[in-house]
């Protein structure tokens, strides 16, 4: 059944609103707190808060930019098996595990942010991600 994949990749998109939220709930305070002008803040980035607030602060926009990048792949490979019919127990425990390290990943970097294990769970959920693609792939192939 289809949904079983579906499943995960929803909620990486509820975990992506939640760190919106948590990204709107840590910047606007610390904004208030600076009293940045309208002509200051009038055409910025989420980017050149960077230069504004604390790092802090900034870590939990970092993450959530980043949930709007590779994520986006594996929202795309999810659809694909689906497609594909390779909706198993391997591709859904494939893809809940993706889940997993995203939101691991994601309270790491807005809470602690040392680069070294960051990037160790960046690099273990592109590893699923890349299993994920390349059942996919194999699939593909035998259509």
């Amino acid at each position: 059944m289809s949904g079983n994949l579906i499943a995960p990749a929803l909620a990486l998109v509820l975990w992506s609103l939640i760190m919106l939220a948590w990204m709107f709930f840590v910047r606007l305070p610390a904004l208030m707190k600076l009293n940045v002008s309208s002509d200051k803040a009038r055409g910025g980035r989420g980017q050149d808060l960077d230069r504004m607030l604390p790092r802090e602060i900034n870590w939990v926009g970092h993450n959530y930019a980043h949930l709007m990048e590779q994520p986006t792949l594996f929202y795309a490979t999810v659809f694909a098996l689906v497609l594909l019919g390779q909706t198993t127990p391997v591709t859904v425990g494939l893809a809940w595990a993706y889940v997993a390290l995203r939101v691991v990943h994601s309270v790491w970097q807005a809470k602690v942010n040392t680069i070294p294990i960051r990037a160790g769970l960046f690099f273990a959920g592109s590893f699923v991600l890349l299993a994920m693609v390349i059942i996919g792939f194999i699939a593909a192939l035998r259509v």
